[in-house]
C-alpha cells in the first residue's frame, strides 16, 4: 500500500475513532438524564440535550455525508434548535448513532481525490479533509455541552474513563 492511501487509512481510523468515543460519551450522558430533562434548556440562551442531538445529526449529514457524496443538501438547520420534544431518549440516541455510523461509512468511502477536492459548505471553503476535521471536532464541542449540562444537572461525575489510568505518562 502506497503512503497516499496508508494516510487515508490512518486518518480515517482516526476520525471514526473520535467519532465513537463522543458517541459512548453522550450514550453514558443520556444514561443519567429524565425524558424531561433531555428538552429542559440551561437558559433561553442555551439549547436542550435534545436540541444538540439533533443539530449534531444536521451537521454531521451535511458536513460527513452530503458534501463528501457531492449529494443534495436537505438539512434544516433551524428546526434542529426549535425542536422542544416529540423524540425520547432512545430515539434520539438511535438517531444519532444512525448517523454516526452513515458518516463513518462515507469517510471510508470516500475517495482521496474527493478528500483533496474543495467545495462549499454552508458558505465556506473546504476540503473533504477539512470536513472530516470539522465533523469530529464539532461533535467533541457539543459532547462537552451536553457533559457538562449533565454534570451540572446531577452535581456528578459521568464515569467517562472510568478504569483507565490517565496520569500515565507518554512513551519516550
Amino acid at each position: 500500500m502506497d503512503d497516499i492511501k496508508r494516510f487515508k487509512v490512518e486518518f480515517v481510523q482516526n476520525c471514526c475513532f473520535r467519532m465513537d468515543e463522543s458517541l459512548r460519551m453522550i450514550q453514558i450522558a443520556l444514561q443519567r438524564v429524565s425524558e424531561a430533562q433531555v428538552w429542559q434548556k440551561p437558559n433561553s440562551s442555551l439549547n436542550s440535550i435534545g436540541n444538540l442531538v439533533l443539530h449534531l445529526c444536521g451537521n454531521m449529514t451535511q458536513y460527513g455525508i452530503a458534501s463528501l457524496e457531492e449529494s443534495e443538501d436537505r438539512r434544516e438547520r433551524d428546526k434542529e434548535f426549535t425542536t422542544s420534544g416529540g423524540y425520547t431518549k432512545q430515539q434520539l440516541l438511535a438517531l444519532l448513532e444512525e448517523t454516526v455510523n452513515t458518516v463513518k461509512d462515507t469517510f471510508n468511502s470516500t475517495t482521496i481525490e474527493r478528500f483533496l477536492k474543495q467545495k462549499q459548505v454552508q458558505g465556506f471553503q473546504f476540503s473533504g479533509i477539512g470536513n472530516c476535521i470539522h465533523v469530529v471536532e464539532h461533535f467533541s464541542y457539543h459532547t462537552g455541552q451536553i457533559a457538562f449540562w449533565v454534570k451540572q444537572l446531577h452535581n456528578a461525575q459521568l464515569g467517562f474513563y472510568d478504569g483507565h489510568d490517565l496520569t500515565m505518562l507518554n512513551d519516550e
